[in-house]
């Protein structure tokens, strides 16, 4: 019934659909990658019987559900239920389920109901959900991120810079002056 002299004859070439122009060989290009963008890998748990003494910082997503001890710096930031995190968080997105002793930097921050801040907030949008237990100060910046003062406990205020006296060679100490007098 079929035969390859039939197809020869239609003027159809093997692997060629008929009425349509042949396909250009593939060249070296077709073959390489796309740029479509890489999967984003889920977010690294650090479970509950983890404790950390250390810093973190990475620009992937974390889920802490243990302990840590140190700052903390990621692209989205989840504290658990159960987790305590005692240092400086830094990240894009931070969610608070759990407690949290130091501060908070985020350009989104949440405190859940279940959640416990013991330290300064600085953000860009904060949600506080009813419930949530915070104690320290919030501070709305267009840019949190980027800290321009340095780390301090929580708690602990900073220092005020000396006053730069105008003559100090004929200056006396005002407990002296009033001995004297």
């Amino acid at each position: 019934m079929f035969s390859k002299s039939r197809i020869n004859e239609t003027g159809a070439k093997p692997g060629e659909v008929e009425g349509r122009a042949p396909e250009a060989p593939k060249s070296s290009q077709d073959f390489a990658p796309t740029s479509a963008p890489k999967p984003k890998p889920p977010a690294s748990v650090l479970s509950s019987d983890l404790t950390i003494k250390g810093n973190i910082k990475t620009s992937g997503d974390i889920t802490v559900e243990g302990t840590i001890e140190g700052d903390i710096r990621a692209h989205l930031l989840t504290v658990g239920e159960g987790a305590t995190v005692k240092g400086e968080v830094v990240a894009d997105d931070v969610v608070v389920n759990g407690r949290v002793v130091g501060r908070v930097r985020g350009l989104k921050v949440r405190l859940t109901s279940t959640a416990r801040v013991e330290g300064d907030i600085i953000h860009k949008t904060i949600a506080i959900e009813s419930g949530a237990h915070f104690e320290g100060s919030v501070q709305r910046r267009d840019d949190p991120l980027n800290g321009q003062q340095a780390a301090r406990p929580p708690g602990q205020q900073p220092q005020p810079a000396p006053q730069p006296r105008a003559d100090q060679s004929n200056a006396q100490p005002a407990a002296a002056t009033a001995a004297k007098g």
